[in-house]
């Protein structure tokens, strides 16, 4: 268990407006004082443009630290005294009132904004490290294998989700995970947290694919009964494993009703369809515990794409679904990074930029080299 501390009496450090970087926006308070000022001096008595002068130090509380925003109302109350001397009858006791007191409201309002403002930084920083163990960043070369990693989360500040992903060099070969939990919010990723934790000890362990399933699966069967959910199918979630053996020319996959991966092979595109259906992770006591291990052959310079439904079910304006074969096949040689990348971008623009779940993806590629003459198959 991980416990973030912070300690007492050490000096904190807030986090700039707009993540450290300048925004013009920041100087519309005081364009609005010299606006209103300017006008003021330049019209008629009559008009009294001077009664809007309020409106820039509530401005600033939006946006400014509490002193900047109360040396701006500051600021306002000598331009309303300085207008004082040019017109006597302006009702400056009114307005010299008014700027004060909405001043004192603005300071107080900016000093609750900040504090809400660092406690959702410190959120964050907790999130943000919350991903870092259940998506920890994977090496970009595992054994002989190429591997990257994307992961999108539909909302634009979540930093987890129910989406999972992970690999590992094991005695037995590079083994690989992807996965996706039903449902949404801290039940998904406890649940998510649950089946990577298994898998990073089972993959070590267990000589077949079908006995990290069986781990996997009483893994989250355990979580769901530690902490069930009212919608009881919230905890079920589906998984794909893939075994690379070292020193061979060929992939193990064991498919428990997850998207089927994508095959490159010199160009040819082929979905992986499994030959037998395999159940879900925690749905083996309702629909049976029988997997099919599927084996594929997978060529030095091949590529293997393992996504959750997240890609596959991005929709357009009209309500189709992301064709992703018909994209794979446009796409060309690339490497792994550079596949991802498009992908991501082709993502948003076919969505309009709205991602309605969660998207991960992996990218494995065989590559030559003289590891795989260390572990004859």
């Amino acid at each position: 268990m991980m416990h973030f501390v912070i300690t007492p009496g050490r000096p904190r450090r807030r986090r700039p407006p707009y993540g450290g970087r300048w925004d013009p926006a920041l100087l519309s308070p005081v364009i609005l004082t010299v606006l209103i000022a300017a006008l003021a001096f330049s019209t008629p008595r009559e008009i009294a443009v001077s009664r809007l002068l309020p409106a820039a130090p509530a401005l600033a509380a939006a946006m400014w630290p509490v002193l900047p925003t109360m040396l701006l109302g500051t600021f306002c109350l000598l331009v309303m005294i300085g207008l004082s001397f040019v017109y006597t009858d302006l009702g400056t006791p009114y307005t010299v009132a008014a700027i004060a007191a909405v001043t004192l409201a603005a300071a107080y309002a900016s000093h609750v904004r900040l504090q809400r403002e660092e406690t959702l930084f410190h959120v964050r920083l907790v999130a943000d490290a919350a991903q870092k163990v259940l998506l920890r960043p994977l090496p970009p070369l595992v054994a002989d294998i190429e591997i990257e990693s994307l992961y999108l989360a539909a909302q634009e500040q979540a930093r987890i989700g129910g989406d999972f992903y992970e690999a590992a060099d094991t005695p037995y070969g590079v083994r690989l995970l992807i996965g996706d939990v039903r449902g949404k919010g801290l039940p998904a990723v406890g649940a998510a947290a649950a089946v990577v934790s298994s898998f990073r000890e089972a993959a070590y362990d267990e000589p077949d694919l079908r006995g990290i399933i069986h781990r996997l699966e009483t893994s989250i069967t355990r979580h769901s009964a530690t902490f069930p959910a009212q919608d009881l199918p919230e905890h079920f979630a589906t998984a794909l494993l893939a075994e690379i053996p070292h020193g061979s020319s060929h992939v193990r996959l064991l498919n428990c009703g997850h998207p089927p991966p994508l095959l490159v092979h010199r160009g040819e595109i082929r979905v992986l369809e499994p030959t037998a259906p395999s159940p879900p992770l925690n749905l083996a006591t309702l629909i049976g515990d029988r997997y099919c291990v599927d084996t594929v052959a997978f060529a030095p310079g091949d590529q293997l794409l393992l996504y959750t439904d997240g890609v596959t079910e991005t929709r357009d304006r009209t309500g189709e679904f992301f064709p992703l074969p018909d994209w794979m096949r446009r796409q060309g040689p690339a490497p792994p990074r550079e596949l991802l990348d498009r992908l991501h971008r082709d993502l948003l623009h076919y969505s309009g930029g709205r991602l309605d779940d969660d998207i991960a993806a992996l990218v494995a590629v065989r590559c030559p080299n003289t590891r795989a003459q260390e572990h004859p198959a």
